[in-house]
């Protein structure tokens, strides 16, 4: 100890220590962080809390709990584009879990098992839904499981919207589609088929609904102006994948091209092929690093024989070609221009897969309402438009345009209208931080394989049946053990096991742990110990550090600070 008089330097060096001093000035607080997983999801699943309750066999309880926010889990599982899997930690070690392997597994499960979900308490409300597509669906289910009475008004011969019409078979097989919107049937949500709503204010009002939720998805195709000669077949590809999953697919030729470089402009070409065309090209105007089409896609298209030319874009369409111009990319990268070199391509027919927009006409004489550019209708946060009682979403509201994505959309005006319906104004819960791999501590993990789907040979993909199959329960089961739980308790006792000082109270099964602070030194080596960051450790409260020096102060919240680099 010093004996200069007045020196502060040993109470200095207290203040900043790591580990534990003579007065401990941090304690361990047990916190939840967000998982890059769910905050990643477009519906707003907890995958976490439901890949922790499958890696212990508990199946119905993990789709229960999927369940709680998406009603279609066997068709996520297939037809997602699982954002999720791009944000997982996991990734940082070797490879992302296959969380949508693990969508369809259970969901292929609860199909099999006859699982059903109950809707709730009824409440006399009436609410019509307008679109039986993925954004009404959700919605309509949400609102059955609030108790509300739900009535789903579509124009097709069945409902599905975009996912009969815009996914194909072989990646979305049709009697998947069936049964889980059977489900949603079974749970009292009417589904009215082949009505087309050309009035909203006279419908409501005759079928006495409280609120309406407009759902119609984009089913217009948008046209280039390309010119054609007579006899020229030309078709945009929402109109031929509608065809063909109404067996009446149209006489294609033998060469086809697609203009387009999205996902639909990939499945146009793969359709083309299974419907006997030896050669599909897709004519795009920009290079592959701007393609718009998700890389795996673009990947099976060419596993399939379908041909890709870039930075081309089709001038002419004669009868039996195409008068394509060499494109090139500005120096900015941000656009393509002309170069005035031309040639020409066979062609027997002409798909467009060019985006599509919604038929927005029956909303326009809705006072309130605001329909912006590209027919896209404006809505609130809370999905309302500016006719009261009148709600919106899905592709309907611009945006990422995704199943998933419109899945969300639903839960999140299903919300909105009960609140709306109670009178109130929903309130969305403050999310927790995002836990990030860096803040992860996992000396102790290794290597575990990924479990990917089998798919049928390329050789042998001569139809429209189902290309890709799912996990054996074993593999499903070992997948999801592969989650490393970032940023929530999953009660591996590392914390237990380390403290120095028997500080960490186990409180059983499910329920955590809890630190007795009158043992606690604040060492930090729970902290140090927890491999998903389920521990932080914040400053001592000031009246808890007066108290051990003999002194009073008033409490305050405690300031958050890592000890960890």
């Amino acid at each position: 100890m010093s004996l200069i008089p007045n020196d502060l330097t040993p109470v200095y060096k207290a203040t900043i220590a790591k580990g534990t001093s003579a007065t401990r000035w941090q304690r361990p607080a047990y916190v939840d962080h967000l998982p890059p997983c769910n905050n990643s999801c477009p519906a707003g699943l907890n995958i976490q809390a439901w890949l922790g309750l499958a890696q212990s066999g508990r199946y119905e309880d993990a789709w229960r709990k999927y369940m709680e926010h998406n009603p279609l889990p066997a068709i996520h599982g297939r037809a997602c584009y699982h954002p999720c899997e791009g944000a997982c930690n996991r990734q940082f070690l070797d490879q992302p879990v296959a969380i949508h392997s693990i969508d369809r597994f259970l969901g292929d499960l609860a199909v099999d098992k006859g699982w059903t979900v109950a809707a709730g308490p009824e409440t006399g409300k009436r609410v019509l839904v307008i679109g039986a597509g993925p954004a009404g669906l959700s919605c309509a289910y949400h609102l059955r499981r609030l108790g509300h009475a739900v009535e789903v008004r579509d124009a097709g011969d069945e409902p599905g919207g975009m996912m009969l019409y815009g996914i194909p078979a072989y990646r979305l097989p049709r009697d998947i589609v069936g049964k889980e919107i059977a489900r949603l049937e079974a749970m009292g949500t009417k589904i009215v088929r082949k009505h087309r709503v050309t009035d909203i204010a006279a419908e409501q009002a005759e079928g006495g609904f409280d609120a309406v939720f407009v759902a119609i998805g984009t089913h217009v195709a948008n046209h280039l102006g390309v010119p054609a000669m007579d006899g020229a077949r030309m078709v945009d590809a929402i109109t031929l994948l509608e065809q063909v999953d109404k067996r009446r697919a149209p006489a294609l030729g033998r060469v086809v091209g697609v203009i387009g470089g999205g996902n639909t402009a990939m499945d146009a070409a793969r359709v083309a092929k299974r419907l006997g065309a030896e050669e599909a090209v897709i004519i795009f105007r920009f290079d592959k690093e701007h393609m718009e089409a998700h890389p795996y896609e673009a990947m099976e298209a060419v596993a399939e024989g379908v041909k890709i030319k870039w930075l081309s874009t089709v001038k002419q369409f004669d009868r039996d070609d195409v008068l394509v111009e060499r494109m090139a990319m500005n120096a900015d990268g941000t656009g393509c221009v002309g170069t005035g070199q031309f040639e020409r391509l066979k062609a027997d027919s002409l798909v467009l897969a060019v985006g599509q927009h919604s038929d927005v006409e029956f909303l326009k004489a809705v006072p309130g309402i605001a329909i912006g550019r590209g027919d896209v209708v404006e809505v609130d946060p809370g999905m309302s438009t500016g006719h009261r009682g009148i709600f919106a979403g899905g592709d309907l509201i611009g945006g990422a345009r995704t199943m998933t994505t419109a899945v969300g959309h639903g839960k999140k005006a299903a919300r909105n209208i009960d609140a709306f319906l109670r009178g109130q104004a929903y309130e969305a819960q403050e999310k927790h931080p995002v836990v990030h791999f860096d803040s992860l501590n996992l000396p102790v993990y290794l290597d575990a394989p990924r479990h990917e789907e089998p798919q049928v040979p390329v050789a042998q993909r001569t139809g429209f049946g189902e290309i890709v199959h799912g996990l054996t329960e074993a593999e499903a089961r070992h997948e999801a053990q592969r989650c490393l739980s970032c940023g929530n308790c999953f009660e591996c006792d590392n914390c237990y096991a380390a403290c120095p000082e028997q500080a960490i109270i186990k409180l059983g099964p499910g329920r955590r742990y809890r630190v007795d602070y009158d043992l606690c030194s604040g060492c930090a080596v729970c902290f140090e110990q927890c491999p998903c960051h389920a521990i932080e450790m914040v400053a001592e409260p000031p009246a808890a550090a007066a108290i051990a020096n003999g002194l009073m102060g008033e409490p305050t919240a405690p300031a958050k600070f890592r000890v960890r680099p």
